[in-house]
């Protein structure tokens, strides 16, 4: 029980941890003027997200997170970064003191919004109905909601992903070859 005890109490901590983790990681990769490493920062915000998410006992939301973002979108985001090789921004003085002055009226705004919100109690998402059932666990219950309540929007993303796919593989292979003779 003492054991127990032990963990509970370190759950605020490593909850701060992950968050401040996150918070730094996600202003690196704003702040951070070379794409490559940008997109690593990502990686690390994207898994001390999953470390917030495994402190709040979602271990599929977590490892999720893990596997489709940190793992595959960050190799797409490596794979086009790369593939583009983009040279560096040439801008003037004004540019870059319009850019940023901006930047900072969004900050400021989204930071008055936080706090009306925060002094409003506001609480985001739908009102909780009837309570859901864990008996299988996680995985278990994210099955049953979605194969029962949502399934249709789970349908047609599925359409919509097969359709991606083929149109993928049709822009991939590209033009048929044109026959011998004929001028292009």
């Amino acid at each position: 029980m003492a054991v127990l005890e032990g963990e509970r109490l370190m759950v605020p901590y490593l909850f701060l941890g992950f968050a401040a983790m996150l918070l730094a990681t996600a202003l690196m990769v704003i702040l951070h003027k070379h794409p490559v490493t940008s997109a690593l920062f990502l990686v690390l915000s994207f898994s001390s997200l999953a470390g917030i998410y495994l402190l709040l006992q979602a271990e599929f939301v977590g490892m999720v997170q893990i596997i489709v973002y940190a793992g595959a979108i960050m190799v797409l985001f490596l794979f086009v970064i790369m593939y583009l090789n983009l040279p560096h921004d040439v801008e003037k003085g004004a540019q870059i003191a319009v850019r940023r002055g901006i930047g900072w009226m969004v900050g400021a705004l989204l930071l008055l919004f936080a706090g009306l919100i925060a002094k409003k109690g506001w609480v985001a998402g739908p009102m909780a109905s009837a309570p859901a059932d864990f008996s299988g666990g996680n995985a278990a219950a994210i099955g049953r909601v979605l194969y029962s309540r949502f399934l249709f929007p789970f349908e047609i993303t599925s359409i919509l992903l097969l359709v991606a796919m083929v149109g993928a593989i049709v822009m991939a292979k590209g033009r048929p070859a044109s026959p011998e003779g004929e001028a292009e």
